[in-house]
């Protein structure tokens, strides 16, 4: 088996996400030994899929597996939100050209404890600007936007993007997009390049990060719950009900 490559649940639809665990429904009733679980736990890369499969099938009782999962989703979700309010601060920072120094205050500020100095994430934004002129530099490590980074390394980028904006102007901001894995904030950029009023903007990434929270949550609350029944032993097409339940 594998390692898992581009496995999110905060990115994947709800019928991939269900058909990942009707697989593993069927895998289990195949091989019927608890190495399918093992192999799946050692390749897993997602951290809420790898935690369902690390605590369902342990010796907890099922009240408190379903309990954990959705703290362990409450976790996952609380920090997706800072860092979409994070992202839609700096789309809306790089629409209206403000001041960066303001900008990285308030991304910081969502956070309840400081990931970065400010002097220190202006000093290596400042080193990717210097980066994009080196013709030897890797492209892809010095441009590439990923939600699942590090928040210090997030508001960097981040950073290095309004100042970019600012000092080149937006429509420079068309070489980072095409290194952007994050939907949200790819399309957001996307969006300030074609000049977007900034209302407009601002509208449009509220309604979506709240849809995508939402999205996230149903998918997490599909998985737990699948899980559980493949713990319970219930047959495959009961665990298909169990995700037609979740889905319209």
């Amino acid at each position: 088996m594998e390692e898992q490559k581009d496995f999110d649940i905060l990115e994947m639809p709800a019928e991939g996400l269900a058909a990942y665990w009707l697989s593993i429904k069927k895998l289990i009733d195949v091989k019927r030994n608890k190495q399918v679980l093992e192999e799946e736990i050692r390749y897993t890369r997602e951290p809420f899929i790898k935690f369902l499969l690390e605590t369902a099938f342990s010796e907890i009782d099922g009240d408190t597996v379903r309990r954990l999962a959705e703290s362990k989703a409450k976790t996952i979700l609380d920090e997706y939100s800072r860092k979409l309010s994070s992202m839609q601060i700096s789309l809306l920072a790089m629409s209206s050209q403000e001041n960066p120094r303001i900008s990285f205050v308030r991304m910081a500020s969502q956070y309840p404890i400081s990931v970065i100095s400010e002097k220190k994430a202006f000093t290596l934004a400042h080193g990717l600007m210097d980066g994009m002129l080196d013709k030897e530099s890797d492209r892809k490590v010095l441009l590439e936007f990923d939600h699942k980074l590090q928040p210090d390394r997030l508001l960097v980028k981040m950073l290095f993007h309004i100042i970019l904006s600012r000092k080149e102007g937006k429509q420079q901001l068309e070489q980072i997009v095409p290194y952007i894995k994050t939907p949200f904030y790819a399309n957001g950029m996307t969006q300030v390049i074609d000049g977007f009023d900034h209302r407009v903007l601002k509208a449009n990434l509220n309604v979506q990060a709240e849809q995508l929270l939402k999205y996230s949550g149903s998918k997490m609350a599909m998985a737990s719950e699948m899980c559980l029944g493949i713990r319970n032993k219930l047959g495959y097409d009961d665990i298909f009900r169990i995700a037609r339940a979740f889905m319209p």
